[in-house]
């Protein structure tokens, strides 16, 4: 503006500039405002999504406490219906296998971790469904099941139990030596119950001196 020589020239050039300018501006206003609305309602919208997905967790776990297991599966499927993309439903998809286990219900069990595997984007989440889904298709004689399960999984502060499991799967195909090798890896990794692995380790060593 301090190029006009005059008052009147700039309010001239004030008056121009509105003209061609001044829809847009208000337009940006709106639609700024329209935006920080739309984020607040969203936030707020998804703070109370997860707020009713936190009482549905806690119903669960309380059935599952009491042992009022039709109750539990009921608010675990509701769970993974409605809120399915929450840490809760992938929660509740984990603690229900537990329950479809004690009842036979191997099928039921896979399916829930595949959902869980396939669901969640949480990488600790993913790795527990798939040491679990793995554990599940060897106990069921799906030893290459398991092992393509293994194979896929990234290294990560789960290395040492993926280890021990990949000595099981050895073990179930008769390979010893690949059992032993890694059975010592998943000590080297720091596996959660470094006794169980000694154990497995000395078993294979005393079958060796028979």
């Amino acid at each position: 503006m301090s190029a006009y020589q005059s008052d009147e020239e700039q309010v001239e050039a004030l008056k121009a500039w509105w003209k061609e300018n001044g829809k847009a501006t208000i337009a940006g206003i709106v639609l700024g405002l329209g935006g920080l609305l739309g984020w607040q309602a969203w936030t707020q919208h998804q703070k109370t999504t997860a707020e009713q997905a936190s009482i549905q967790y806690q119903q669960l776990m309380m059935a599952l406490d009491t042992g009022a297991t039709a109750s539990a599966a009921k608010q675990a499927e509701l769970l993974i219906s409605k809120y399915e993309k929450s840490s809760y439903a992938q929660f509740a998809a984990l603690n229900i296998v537990r329950q479809h286990l004690k009842q036979g219900d191997s099928a039921a069990a896979q399916k829930q971790l595949a959902w869980v595997l396939e669901k969640s984007s949480e990488p600790a989440v993913k790795q527990v469904a798939r040491l679990r889904l793995a554990r599940i298709k060897l106990s069921e004689g799906d030893a290459a099941g398991a092992a393509r399960l293994v194979d896929e999984a990234p290294r990560d502060a789960f290395a040492g139990e993926f280890a021990q499991l990949r000595g099981d799967i050895a073990l179930a195909n008769s390979d010893k030596e690949a059992a032993r090798k890694a059975y010592r890896a998943a000590l080297e990794d720091n596996v959660g119950n470094v006794e169980l692995v000694q154990m497995k380790l000395d078993d294979l060593a005393a079958a060796v001196t028979y």
